[in-house]
């Protein structure tokens, strides 16, 4: 009865406010539609013209410190595994979480090996096809970036072209496919460097970085023809004719025993900005991975990320597995300890 009378006192006002209901609802489905998650906060965002030129990134590249010593190896190996054309995505690690389906709760993009997934093995990952031209297996993954004002595009019987299990996870929008994937190893700006064993797993970055301290975060985002200019841990607003890239720099300093650990971070270290290892490590080629793309619109895009994370351009990360051969990594330490520019048919 209480609500009869109060919807007929009100019946005077009742389409206006319905009017206004209907709009207001309406502009929250468009939001959404767009904005799966809400457009980005600006905070997280810089145009690049802004990044203080004097700031470093954490951790700093190797080198950084100062010019390089009389034993330094400064050579540098390049090599072609494609920008992952082939789609090749899912949300597992198998380094991280080995037999788990979806146990990365990310979608990962790869290039290099064609088979890795959560149930990969050695054996597995060393029998499989690879992207990279010289015929290196190793595999090298990192999250994908989305475009967050456009949904996943849909196929003619209507699933998405992206990783099927990505949505669960709460990450949502269209998947970007790099536009350039450099892959180089690099030496050591103090001492000669010493071969990797196959299979060491490595990992740069931290996917919790938004919310455990970021101690072992190695954000470095970045644009293309702003050299001058130190990379950034937020997204970069990038100028037209830019790349927004993404720098991934793994640990260059091996235990010399092991090719994992518990955690997958104590069997390899970074070294000091002038280059030197810590004691009892051995350096090793300094593997760099950088991911370019064009840059999509300001604030319409977010890294994919645990959903307490919330998109934090923090938390970029990248995982690699050494498959070269011992003839295919005795050719990069070669021509790193030689202080040669090496491409892979060198």
């Amino acid at each position: 009865m209480h609500r009869e009378r109060d919807h007929q006192r009100l019946g005077g006002v009742a389409l206006p406010v319905g009017v206004l209901l209907c709009l207001a609802l309406g502009l929250s489905l468009l939001a959404v539609r767009l904005w799966p998650d809400g457009p980005e906060p600006t905070a997280r965002f810089v145009d690049i013209t802004a990044v203080d030129i004097t700031a470093v990134a954490a951790p700093a590249p190797p080198g950084a410190a100062g010019a390089p010593g009389p034993d330094a190896s400064t050579g540098s190996y390049a090599q072609d595994c494609g920008r992952n054309q082939e789609g090749h995505r899912n949300a597992d690690n198998v380094v991280v979480s080995p037999g788990t389906v979806g146990g990365a709760h990310h979608v990962h993009d790869y290039v290099g090996n064609l088979s890795t997934d959560a149930d990969s093995t050695d054996d597995s990952l060393a029998a499989a096809a690879t992207t990279c031209t010289d015929g290196d297996r190793s595999t090298y993954y990192w999250p994908v970036l989305r475009r967050t004002d456009r949904v996943a595009p849909r196929t003619a019987t209507g699933t998405t072209t992206a990783a099927p299990d990505d949505d669960p996870h709460g990450n949502t929008g269209e998947i970007l496919t790099p536009e350039t994937v450099t892959i180089e190893y690099l030496g050591n700006p103090w001492a000669k460097v010493v071969p990797m064993p196959r299979f060491l797993r490595m990992l740069v970055g931290d996917p919790t970085a938004a919310t455990d301290g970021g101690a072992d975060a190695g954000a470095r985002w970045g644009c293309t023809g702003f050299a001058g200019r130190t990379t950034t841990d937020r997204y970069p607003l990038c100028p037209t004719g830019s790349l927004l890239t993404r720098t991934l720099d793994f640990p260059s300093c091996w235990d010399g025993r092991s090719t994992d650990s518990s955690g997958h971070r104590s069997h390899v270290r970074f070294p000091s900005p002038d280059g030197v290892c810590p004691h009892d490590t051995f350096p090793v080629p300094h593997l760099r991975v950088t991911v370019g793309y064009h840059p999509p619109p300001p604030r319409a895009f977010a890294l994919d990320a645990f959903p307490e994370q919330q998109h934090s351009p923090l938390t970029d990360h990248a995982v690699f597995i050494g498959l070269m051969t011992d003839r295919q990594m005795a050719g990069v330490v070669a021509c790193l300890n030689q202080n040669r520019t090496c491409r892979e048919s060198d």
